[in-house]
């Protein structure tokens, strides 16, 4: 069964784990161009990314919706209702999108009172200003991405975020550093080029979209472009537990890098080495889960139990043996992952024991990432949603203050504190996931949807 699903379920995930590799290396480029501008350069990128990431996450993920409905709509083989879905996530991603952007810019008013430190504050300000107005742009991107992805259509995505990432780098030389009689901008040079490949990543799926559509039957064209809250309300109850928990997963760390700050700069921005080394490998099992979204929803349009079954269990397999392999990386080689990055020796010594604590809590976050996406293709967001916020929030962040702080173990210890949390969510979704694959996907149990019309087993 698991050798039967292993082919189709890499043919769907390679080309979104490019994608997610894809766009997580556009902050690795900037850590990497903005280096050579120093340590409070580095901190400032990265904690301007990681507080616009934890809102912007939040409106990504009521996006997150897409994929069970477009999914499970395709798997029964119902294009009309696919494209039904895709205007819908077009309308919320337009209702969402300019509020945000306010909530973006009420942060940065914020930060003076954060306790940063004196060289990085006016560093982060400007740069979270600018890449604030990215917003709107990323989300279009996104709605256009979950529709193609719930469809099979992951070729395009992956082009996108090569390009973007060519648009990104060329950008960055020539802002950063004034190249071409243009103003050397510094970090705010990197902030315009994130904002610019942006726009052309929605732009770009936007025509993929229109030239694909013009041939099938029935056209994209002939749906209706109305605005339907009884639909809104609907993808929304999906999105928002989906959203829930990646704010609740990505503001612990967004939590955890005000902290670092907190302790000095180069504690912040060895931490932000570590981090963007950490998030290049859970990439991966991030991507697969995308792809098992997908071949979980449109085993469920099919009513197939066993197709249900065996695409988790594949994508879970995919995941594990990934992270193992990144977590040995981490423990081999964390001297030279580090020193790729700056020459700063307080920043290295950190960095690596860092990637020490990164090595530990690899294969439980490729379970609980993986598992997020199977349970996702189900029509189930908000177990997920519970369990971040008990793993992160009421265990792993305050355990990693303590740590740092009370214990007197720096980022280090915050590190440490983090990776139980993810250790604790990791199996308890796998265990969740268990049961639902051996207990409540009967193959004659029939397909269930509860009062929103959520489907959430057989």
């Amino acid at each position: 069964m698991l050798r039967r699903e292993l082919g189709p379920m890499i043919a769907l995930a390679a080309p979104v784990v490019m994608a997610e590799l894809g766009w997580v290396s556009m902050g690795l480029v900037d850590t990497l161009m903005v280096g050579r501008l120093g340590a409070d350069a580095i901190g400032a990128v990265g904690l301007g990314s990681m507080l616009f990431l934890a809102i912007g996450v939040f409106a990504m993920g009521m996006l997150l919706g897409l994929d069970p409905l477009v999914a499970q709509a395709y798997g029964a083989k119902e294009l009309r209702e696919c494209h039904r879905w895709l205007v819908d996530g077009v309308w919320l991603s337009a209702l969402i999108a300019l509020p945000l952007v306010a909530v973006t810019f009420g942060v940065d008013a914020l930060l003076p009172m954060w306790g940063l430190p004196p060289s990085v504050l006016p560093l982060t300000q400007p740069y979270l200003e600018i890449i604030a107005w990215s917003l709107p742009p990323l989300l279009l991107y996104v709605a256009f991405r979950r529709y193609l992805q719930a469809l099979g259509i992951v070729r395009p995505v992956m082009v996108a975020l090569i390009l973007a990432n060519g648009v990104n780098v060329a950008v960055n030389w020539i802002l950063i550093f004034g190249h071409f009689g243009a103003p050397a901008l510094g970090v705010r040079g990197a902030a315009y080029a994130t904002l610019l490949s942006r726009v052309f990543m929605a732009a770009f799926l936007l025509i993929v979209i229109v030239l694909r559509e013009a041939h099938t039957t029935p056209r994209l064209s002939e749906t209706p472009l109305g605005f339907s809250g009884a639909r809104l309300r609907r993808l929304v109850v999906l999105g928002l537990p989906a959203a829930g928990q990646a704010v609740l997963e990505v503001g612990v760390f967004a939590a955890a890098t005000a902290l670092a700050g907190r302790v000095s700069a180069g504690a912040l921005a060895a931490h932000q080495i570590a981090l963007n080394m950490a998030a290049v490998t859970f990439m991966v099992p991030f991507g697969v889960a995308s792809a098992a979204a997908v071949r979980v929803g449109h085993a469920v349009g099919r009513r197939d139990a066993d197709g249900v079954r065996s695409a988790g269990w594949t994508a879970i397999a995919i995941g594990v043996g990934f992270m193992s392999a990144a977590a040995i990386v981490f423990l081999v080689a964390p001297g030279p992952l580090i020193r790729a990055f700056t020459n700063d020796v307080e920043v290295i010594d950190t960095g690596v024991a860092l990637l020490f604590v990164a090595a530990a809590f690899q294969l439980f976050d490729g379970v609980q990432g993986v598992t997020t996406g199977v349970l996702r293709g189900l029509g189930d967001t908000r177990t997920p949603m519970l369990w971040n916020l008990a793993g992160h929030w009421f265990l792993g962040l305050p355990l990693g203050y303590a740590l740092c702080f009370a214990a007197g173990r720096g980022v280090v210890g915050l590190w440490w504190g983090l990776s139980s949390g993810l250790m604790v969510c990791g199996l308890a979704l796998l265990i969740v996931w268990i049961r639902r694959g051996t207990l409540t996907l009967l193959p004659s149990a029939g397909h269930k949807r509860d009062r929103n019309g959520d489907s959430h087993s057989f």
